[in-house]
C-alpha cells in the first residue's frame, strides 16, 4: 500500500511503498476514502523539517531538554546516534480520515466489514490506503453524510473540544482569534450554540468566509472596526470568552485578547501560539485563561485510546470519541457546513506535490483533502506462478553462507541499540523486518538493509531459509512469539522479558522439550560488557560469600508510556528486572535460591534481596524517585578482602592487594549489546553452545516473576529447582 511520509532531518516528502498493518484486537482496518490536510498542524511539522538543524531546535526547545538529560545520563555519542537515528526516519503524516471498514478486528461488535467511518489520531488516520485504527479513535458516519465531509471529524472535534472549553451560554459574545481551519469550525459551533462571534485575522478573505458562515463581523487585529464591533455588540463591556486559534511567535492574540475580554471573561488556547500573557491585563480583569486538550478527554491516555476502556458517560459525557461523533451529527444535520472550508481536492497519488504547493505559498488553503482510488478502479497485482521444490532437509545449517537473521518488531531498541551493529556485521544477512505498523517496518528496511518488510509473521517462521528470528516487541508477546518460532525450528533471540507469567515461561519450555529445539538467547546483554567483564577478571576467584549490592536509578516514565500499562505489560521490575538479576548471577556464578521484595509504599522503588547456594548476597535497589542527573547504574561487589566497583558502564576499579582502575571510556557506555550479538550469531553459525545456559535464563526469569510473589505475601520465595 502507499503512504505519505516525511524525513524530519532532510525534510523529504514521499509517497511510499509500505506493508499492510496488520488487524490488531480492539480495532478495525480501514480502506481511506478522503483524508484531510490540516493546514495549520501539519504545515508547521512539513515547515519545521526543511529549517536547519539549528532551527528545528529553536522550534522544539522541549525536546533539546530531552536531548541533554539523555546526554548527561548516556553520553554524546549514544545520544547523538539515537537522536539522528529518530531524524533520519520516515514520519507519519495525517490525522483526520474517513474510509470503509475492510477488516474487523477481534472484540469489536460496534461496525462491520462496509461500514462507513470517520478516524482520528496522529498514529492512526494517516495520510495512508489502508489504517488499523483502535476502537475509541473512530465512530460510524451518519447515514447520508458525504465521506469528504466525514473526514472532517477530527479538526471538527479539536474545534469542539475548545468551545466546550469556553462554557458559551445563549446570547454571550464570542472573538475567534485566527480564522484557518479550526477558527472557521469555532466560529460554526459557537453560533449553532447561540453565541454572536467576532472573527480576527489578517486575510480579508478568511475573514469574508467567517461571515459568510455565521460571524457578525470580522477584521484585521490592527482594525478599529474590530473594537466597534465588540464594543457595540457587547454595550462596550468587552466580550465572555476569546478563542485564540492562531500560530505563529507573535503575542498579538494574547494582548489582544486581554483588551477586548469583559471583566472575568475566559480565554481559551487551541491552537499554538505565543502565550505571553501580560500580567498587569490579565490580573486586573482577573481573566479565565483556559488550555483546550485536543480532541477531548481521553486523548494521550493510552488506556483510553489503545486498549479501547471508555469513560463512564456521567463522569465524563464528552470524551474525544463522543465529540467526534457529536460534530459529524451536527454536520449531518446541516448545523455545521463544512463544504465551503474546502478548497482544494487532490488525488492521493499527488500529495507530495500538494504538500509543496501549500509551502511555497503557491495553493491558499483553508482546508485540502486527499482523494484515493475506489477498491474497484485499483489495478490487480500481478500474480507469478513459483514452480513447487521438493528439499530434503538438512541435519545441520550449511557452512559458508551468511546467517540470516529476521527481525519481529523494529522499535527503538531494535533500531538503535541491535540492528546498528547487526546491519555491519560479516556474515551476517537481513532476510525479513516483521511489523504491524507499515511504516516502522518500511524505515527498517531502508536504514539496516533488509530484504523484505512484512506484517506476516507465519510467513517468515515458514522461510527454511530463515537461521535465527530477533523477538522485540512489547513484553506481554514476547513468550508466544518464541514459543512459535521454536517450535519453527528458528534459533531465538528474545527481548527481555522472557515471561511475564509462569503459565506462559512452561509453554515456552513445552516448546523446547516438544521441538527439540533449545536454540534461545534472552538479551541480558550487561554480562557481556567489555568493562564489567575486565572487572570481573581483575577481581578473580573467590573462596567465600560474597556481598553484592547494585542500584538501579531508573527514573520516572513519562506520561504515556507503555510500560506504565501494567496490566497488560507486567511492572516495571518484571520487564526490566531480569537486567540486574542475570548480572549478579553471572558475577556470582551461580542461580539464586530464594527472592526477598521490599516496595516502600505510594511509589515504585523496590529492594529485592537474592540468596545464593553459598550463602552470598545481592541486593538490588531498583529506584524511580531518585536524581535523573545521578548515574543509572552502580555496582559493588565485595568478597575475600576484594571490591569490584561499577560506575555506570564508564569506569571500574578493582581494590585488593593490588589497585585496579580503568581508564573512563572516551565514548558512550558499552552495555555489552555488540559482544553478546557476537555471541549469538557464532553460536548459531557454528551450531555451538547458546552464549548463555537455558537454565540460566529460566533461573533468572523464574527469580525476577518471584518478586511479585514475595511482594504479595511479604515474606522470602523459595526458588526451588523442579526435579
Amino acid at each position: 500500500m502507499k503512504q505519505v511520509v516525511q524525513n524530519y532531518k532532510s525534510g523529504e516528502l514521499a509517497v511510499l511503498d509500505v506493508p499492510v498493518p496488520g488487524c490488531k484486537p480492539g480495532g478495525v482496518l480501514v480502506r481511506t476514502a478522503y483524508s484531510l490536510i490540516s493546514t495549520g498542524t501539519e504545515m508547521m511539522k512539513v515547515s519545521e523539517a526543511g529549517m536547519s538543524m539549528l532551527g528545528k531546535a529553536r522550534s522544539r526547545p522541549d525536546q533539546v531538554a530531552k536531548v541533554m538529560q539523555s546526554v548527561a545520563t548516556n553520553g554524546v555519542p549514544a545520544t547523538y546516534r539515537k537522536v539522528m537515528g529518530k531524524l533520519d526516519s520516515y514520519t507519519p503524516l495525517g490525522y483526520s480520515l474517513c474510509g470503509v471498514v475492510e477488516q474487523v478486528g477481534a472484540g469489536i461488535d460496534d461496525v462491520k466489514v462496509g461500514d462507513l467511518v470517520a478516524c482520528a489520531g496522529n498514529e492512526h488516520a494517516l495520510h495512508a490506503e489502508l489504517n488499523w485504527v483502535p476502537k475509541n479513535l473512530y465512530t460510524p458516519v451518519p447515514d447520508g453524510l458525504a465521506p469528504r465531509h466525514a473526514a472532517f471529524g477530527t479538526v471538527g472535534s479539536i474545534a469542539m473540544q475548545g468551545v466546550r472549553q469556553g462554557e458559551p451560554q445563549l446570547g454571550e459574545v464570542a472573538l475567534v482569534i485566527g480564522l484557518g481551519l479550526i477558527g472557521q469550525l469555532v466560529v460554526q459551533l459557537l453560533t449553532a450554540s447561540g453565541v454572536r462571534v467576532v472573527g480576527v485575522d489578517p486575510d480579508p478573505a478568511r475573514c469574508e468566509l467567517a461571515e459568510r458562515l455565521g460571524a457578525a463581523a470580522c477584521g484585521d487585529p490592527e482594525s478599529a472596526a474590530v473594537e466597534a464591533a465588540v464594543a457595540e455588540l457587547t454595550d462596550g463591556h468587552g466580550v465572555d470568552q476569546v478563542y485564540l486559534a492562531a500560530g505563529g511567535g507573535s503575542n498579538q492574540p494574547v494582548e489582544l485578547a486581554a483588551r477586548l475580554c469583559r471583566d472575568r471573561g475566559r480565554v481559551v488556547d487551541i491552537g499554538k501560539c505565543r502565550l505571553d500573557l501580560p500580567w498587569n491585563a490579565y490580573y486586573e480583569k482577573e481573566l479565565d485563561v483556559r488550555f483546550s486538550r485536543s480532541y477531548g478527554p481521553g486523548r494521550y491516555d493510552p488506556e483510553y485510546e489503545l486498549q479501547g476502556r471508555d469513560y463512564p458517560i456521567g463522569y465524563v459525557r464528552w470524551t474525544e470519541r463522543r465529540n467526534l461523533a457529536c460534530f459529524l451529527d451536527l454536520v449531518a444535520r446541516g448545523r455545521v457546513d463544512v463544504e465551503p472550508l474546502v478548497s482544494h481536492i487532490a488525488d492521493f497519488d499527488d500529495a507530495v506535490e500538494t504538500y509543496r504547493s501549500l509551502k511555497d505559498g503557491d495553493l491558499k488553503a483553508v482546508a485540502v483533502l486527499f482523494r484515493y482510488p475506489e477498491q474497484e478502479d485499483r489495478a490487480e497485482a500481478p500474480a507469478v506462478a513459483v514452480p513447487a521444490v521438493s528439499v530434503k532437509p538438512s541435519p545441520a545449517r550449511a557452512g559458508g553462507r551468511p546467517v540470516r537473521l529476521a527481525f519481529v518488531g523494529a522499535g527503538n531498541y531494535a533500531t538503535s541499540m541491535l540492528l546498528p551493529h547487526l546491519a555491519r556485521r560479516d556474515g551476517v544477512e537481513l532476510s525479513t523486518v516483521v511489523t504491524t505498523t507499515a511504516l516502522s517496518g518500511a524505515n527498517a528496511q531502508r536504514k539496516f538493509g533488509f530484504a523484505e518488510a512484512t506484517t506476516d509473521l507465519d510467513a517468515v517462521l515458514g522461510d527454511k531459509s530463515v537461521d535465527a528470528v530477533f523477538v522485540v516487541t512489547r513484553h506481554s508477546s514476547h513468550a508466544d512469539l518464541t514459543r512459535k518460532a521454536l517450535l519453527a525450528g528458528k534459533a531465538v533471540f528474545v527481548e527481555k522479558p522472557l515471561a511475564l507469567t509462569e503459565d506462559d515461561l512452561a509453554g515456552v519450555l513445552a516448546a523446547v522439550e516438544e521441538s527439540g529445539n533449545d536454540r534461545l538467547q534472552v538479551g541480558f546483554n550487561r554480562r557481556f560488557a567489555p568493562l564489567l567483564t575486565e572487572a570481573k577478571e581483575r577481581f578473580g576467584d573467590r573462596t567465600g560469600p560474597a556481598s553484592l549490592r547494585y542500584l538501579v536509578n531508573a527514573g520516572r516514565l513519562q506520561q504515556g508510556s507503555w510500560y506504565l500499562q501494567q496490566g497488560t505489560e507486567g511492572s516495571r521490575f518484571e520487564g526490566e528486572g531480569g537486567h540486574f538479576i542475570d548480572t549478579a548471577s553471572w558475577l556470582l556464578e551461580a542461580d539464586p535460591v530464594s527472592v526477598y521484595a521490599l516496595a516502600p509504599s505510594g511509589n515504585e522503588d523496590l529492594q529485592v534481596v537474592l540468596r545464593y547456594p553459598d550463602g552470598s548476597t545481592a541486593t538490588i535497589s531498583y529506584v524511580t524517585t531518585g536524581a535523573p542527573g545521578f548515574p543509572k547504574e552502580t555496582l559493588d561487589l565485595v568478597a575475600d578482602g576484594k571490591v569490584l566497583r561499577l560506575d555506570d558502564f564508564v569506569r571500574a576499579s578493582v581494590y585488593g592487594r593490588k589497585r585496579w582502575v580503568s581508564s573512563r571510556l572516551p565514548k558512550a557506555r558499552d552495555k555489552g549489546q555488540n559482544a553478546e550479538l557476537a555471541a549469538f550469531v557464532k553460536a548459531v553459525r557454528t551450531g555451538g553452545p547458546m552464549p548463555v545456559p537455558l537454565q540460566s535464563l529460566v533461573a533468572t526469569t523464574s527469580a525476577t516473576l518471584a518478586v511479585q510473589a514475595g511482594l504479595a505475601a511479604g515474606a522470602p520465595v523459595t526458588l526451588a529447582r523442579a526435579l
